[in-house]
C-alpha cells in the first residue's frame, strides 16, 4: 500500500462496523480490475473507492476528463480520479446485472441493481479547503470525496460513514440480501467460487451463464483459503459448510507457495472414495506430484512396503486393519520408518481418526514447517473409536488452542433436504455443550438456499424400492442430469445389490462401489454405494434405499441416525428416500 492506502485502510477498520465488508487491491469483476477499495454493507450497499496520495502542488491541471500531474519528476496525464472510480465501479455493475438474483425483475427500475452502488475519491494529503480553494471542486463533485482532514483518527466513526454514504445518489434504495450478498461476491472474486463438475464459470465472452444454484464460500472460509497461518490448526465444520473444499484450496495454496521444496504434501482421508475423488481433483490441477492424497489405510499400507517392514498375515479384515497401523507405529517408534515425511498434512474426515492415528500423522510433518490441518464434525463421526473421544487433541500432539476455525453454516443442501435430515438425526445436533478441546457441538445453519421438497415413498419390499429408484433416475437424466450427478447411496451390501439389478434392467449406466478400487469418481455413471461410504462426496441427485429398514433390530437408534444424517445430507438438490419394512426411520419420516 501507499502511505495514504494504508492510512485509510487502517481508518476504515477503525470507524466501520462488523457488519461492513472491505477489499483492498482484489481483481474485481471479468476484466480483473483493481480499484483501490471495495466497501459493502448489506443496507447500505457497494462503494468503490480510488485512492490518489496527491497533495496540490503536484497537480498542474485538472478538468473532468484528465488531470496533469508530476508523478516521480515526470509530467503525467493519469484519468480524473472520479472518472477512474466511475469506469471500475460500472465494470462491476455490469456484471453484477447479468445475474437476474440481483435486478429488479419489474417495475420503474426493472433491470437495474436491487441494491444501492456508487464511487468516490480519497484524497489522504488533499484538505477540504485545498480542495475548494485549488477549484477541484469544479472537476469532481464534492460530495465524492473524502479529504485528509476528513479521515483523522479524531473523526467520529459516525463521520467519516455518513460522509462514504454521502457518496450514494439519494434515491437509491434497497437492502443485500444474504444470497444476494454471496452471490456479488461470487462473481467479482472468482477464487472463492466452487463447482463439482466443469470449468471455473468464465466471463470471458460475455455469453457465459451464471449457475443456478450458487455454491459460495462464506466469509470465514474465503479469509481461510487467503491466509490461513502456520502451525496446526483445527477447522470445526458442519456437514456442507465447505471443510473439504478449504481443505483443497489450502493443499493447492501450500503446493504453488512452495514449488521447489523436496518435500510432499499429504492429504489423508478415513473414506476411501474420499481419497480418489481429492486425488482425481489434485491430479486435474496438475499437483499430483506435489500433492498425495491417500485414505489413511492404504498409506499406511505403503508405508510399510517402502520401508520394508513386514506386512500382516492372513487374519481377519478388522483385526488386520488395526496391526497394519500397529506395524507403522512401531516402525516410526524404532525409526526404520522416518518421521518428518511432509512439508505439510491435511486430514479431512478428523473425527473418524482414532487419538493414536493422530498421534501418528502429527510425526510425519516436517519440524521445520509444523503445517497441518485438521477437519472434522462430530455430528458425522459413524465410527465407534472416535465418538467416544476420550483424548484432546493436545494429547495427540495436535498444538491447535486458540487456533481453532468453527463454520456453522451449511451451504450445500437446501433446507428443505436439512430439514429433513433432521428429522431423524434431531438429537444429534441439539447438543451445545463442549468438548475436552473448548469446541462447541454444532447445530448446521441453513445458508437459505430454497429446493424441491425431498420425495418419501412408501414402498412394499426391496425390490420395488429399487424399481422405482431406477424409474426415477432416469427420468431425472431426461430432465437433464448427467449420469455423474446421481447416487444410490445404500445402508447394506444386499440392498446395493438389488439396486444393481434393477439399474442393469433399466440399462442405465452405473458403478457399485464395493471395496477399495472399485470407484472412479469422474466416470458418468449413477454412484451406488453405502451410507459409510458416501461420506465427504456430494451428488446433485442422491436416493437413499433400505431406509425402512433402519434401525435393523438390535442396532442402536442413535448410531444409525448418524448414518441416515451423513446419507441425506450428500444431497445438493434433490433427494429421494424410499422406504419399506417397519423400521423406526420410515415411520417418523411419515409423520
Amino acid at each position: 500500500m501507499t502511505p495514504g492506502e494504508r492510512r485509510l485502510a487502517e481508518r476504515l477498520e477503525q470507524k466501520l462496523d462488523d457488519d461492513y465488508l472491505l477489499w483492498y487491491d482484489v481483481p474485481v469483476g471479468p476484466r480483473h480490475l483493481h480499484p483501490d477499495f471495495v466497501v459493502m454493507h448489506p443496507r447500505r450497499g457497494l462503494l468503490i473507492l480510488e485512492v490518489k496520495d496527491w497533495s496540490t502542488k503536484i497537480i498542474q491541471h485538472a478538468d473532468k476528463q484528465s488531470w496533469q500531474v508530476f508523478i516521480d519528476g515526470m509530467l503525467k496525464t493519469p484519468p480524473n480520479p472520479a472518472e477512474q472510480a466511475r469506469q471500475h465501479a460500472h465494470a462491476v455493475v455490469d456484471a453484477l446485472k447479468r445475474d437476474p438474483q440481483l435486478v429488479h425483475a419489474d417495475g420503474k427500475y426493472q433491470g437495474g441493481l436491487a441494491f444501492p452502488w456508487s464511487y468516490g475519491v480519497v484524497f489522504p494529503n488533499i484538505t477540504r479547503k485545498q480542495f475548494t480553494e485549488g477549484q477541484l471542486d469544479q472537476v469532481i463533485e464534492p460530495h465524492q470525496v473524502v479529504c485528509s482532514d476528513e479521515m483523522l483518527e479524531k473523526v467520529e466513526a459516525e463521520d467519516l460513514q455518513s460522509r462514504l454514504w454521502g457518496m450514494f445518489p439519494y434515491m437509491m434504495r434497497g437492502v443485500m440480501s444474504l444470497p444476494q450478498l454471496d452471490r456479488v461476491r461470487w462473481i467479482m472474486f472468482p477464487e472463492v467460487r466452487v463447482q463439482t463438475q466443469g470449468a471455473l464459470f468464465d466471463d470471458s465472452d460475455g455469453e457465459a451463464e451464471l449457475p443456478s444454484i450458487m455454491r459460495v464460500m462464506d466469509l470465514q472460509q474465503e479469509q481461510l483459503a487467503r491466509s490461513l497461518g502456520d502451525g496446526h490448526r483445527v477447522i470445526h465444520g458442519v456437514a456442507g459448510s465447505g471443510k473439504t473444499m478449504i481443505l483443497g484450496y489450502r493443499a493447492e495454496y501450500l503446493a504453488k507457495a512452495h514449488t521447489a521444496a523436496s518435500k510432499p504434501i499429504l492429504i489423508l482421508c478415513y473414506n476411501e472414495p474420499l481419497a480418489v475423488k481429492l486425488a482425481s481433483v489434485m491430479e486435474a490441477k496438475g499437483l499430483s506430484s506435489m500433492v498425495h492424497a491417500r485414505h489413511f489405510h492404504k498409506w499406511c499400507r505403503d508405508q510399510l512396503v517402502t520401508y520394508g517392514q513386514t506386512l500382516p498375515g492372513q487374519i481377519g479384515r478388522d483385526q488386520y486393519v488395526v496391526e497394519l497401523v500397529q506395524r507403522v507405529i512401531h516402525g516410526v517408534d524404532r525409526k526404520q520408518i522416518p518421521s518428518g515425511q511432509y512439508q505439510a498434512i491435511l486430514i479431512d474426515e478428523g473425527h473418524d481418526f482414532a487419538p493414536e492415528w493422530l498421534k501418528l500423522v502429527t510425526q510425519m510433518v516436517d519440524p521445520t514447517t509444523n503445517s497441518l490441518l485438521l477437519l472434522y464434525d462430530d455430528a458425522q463421526s459413524i465410527y465407534e473409536r472416535s465418538r467416544s473421544k476420550q483424548f484432546s487433541f493436545k494429547s495427540v500432539g495436535v498444538q491447535a488452542q486458540g487456533r481453532t476455525t468453527i463454520l456453522k453454516i451449511n451451504y450445500r443442501n437446501t433446507k428443505q433436504i436439512l430439514q429433513t435430515a433432521s428429522l431423524i438425526a434431531a438429537d444429534l445436533l441439539t447438543a451445545d455443550d463442549k468438548d475436552d478441546d473448548g469446541i462447541p457441538l454444532l447445530k448446521p445453519i441453513s445458508c437459505g438456499r430454497d429446493g424441491e421438497a425431498p420425495l418419501i415413498i412408501r414402498l412394499p419390499n426391496l425390490r420395488a424400492e429399487a424399481t422405482k429408484i431406477a424409474d426415477l433416475l432416469n427420468a431425472a437424466h431426461q430432465e437433464g442430469h448427467a449420469w455423474g450427478d446421481m447416487a444410490v447411496i445404500c445402508r447394506r451390501y444386499d440392498e446395493m445389490d438389488e439396486c444393481a439389478q434393477a439399474l442393469s434392467r433399466w440399462q442405465l449406466p452405473h458403478q457399485v462401489r464395493k471395496g477399495a478400487g472399485s470407484f472412479n469418481p469422474n466416470d458418468d455413471t449413477i454412484k451406488v454405494l453405502t451410507m459409510h461410504a458416501s461420506k465427504g462426496l456430494e451428488f446433485p441427485v442422491v436416493a437413499l434405499m433400505g431406509v425402512g429398514q433402519m434401525p435393523a433390530q438390535g442396532e442402536d437408534e442413535r448410531e444409525e441416525a448418524r448414518l441416515f444424517y451423513v446419507g441425506a445430507t450428500r444431497a445438493t438438490h434433490r433427494l429421494v428416500i424410499t422406504a419399506s419394512g417397519d423400521g423406526e426411520f420410515g415411520k417418523k419420516l411419515h409423520g
